[in-house]
């Protein structure tokens, strides 16, 4: 395959975050996504050889999911 024919490697990685970065973004260690990802817990994520990326949108919405299962159980709770 030519490089017309999948696209221009610059920006193939622009929706994607290492996993230091998010951890920053969120507020959290690396060390805690990291057992997040064990535990299965975290956010999606993908590993490369040993690197670890995020997809931004996937983060997102795995937020959004955190939101409704708290608010769900709030409403539960009364």
């Amino acid at each position: 395959m030519t490089e017309e024919a999948i696209g221009s490697p610059e920006g193939l990685l622009d929706d994607w975050m290492p996993r230091r970065e998010l951890a920053g973004i969120i507020g959290v260690s690396s060390d805690t996504l990291k057992r997040w990802e064990t535990r299965r817990i975290g956010p999606p994520c993908i590993r490369i050889g040993r690197k670890v990326l995020y997809r931004r949108g996937a983060v997102k919405d795995w937020l959004l999911e955190q939101e409704s299962r708290k608010t769900g159980a709030r409403r539960v709770a009364r």
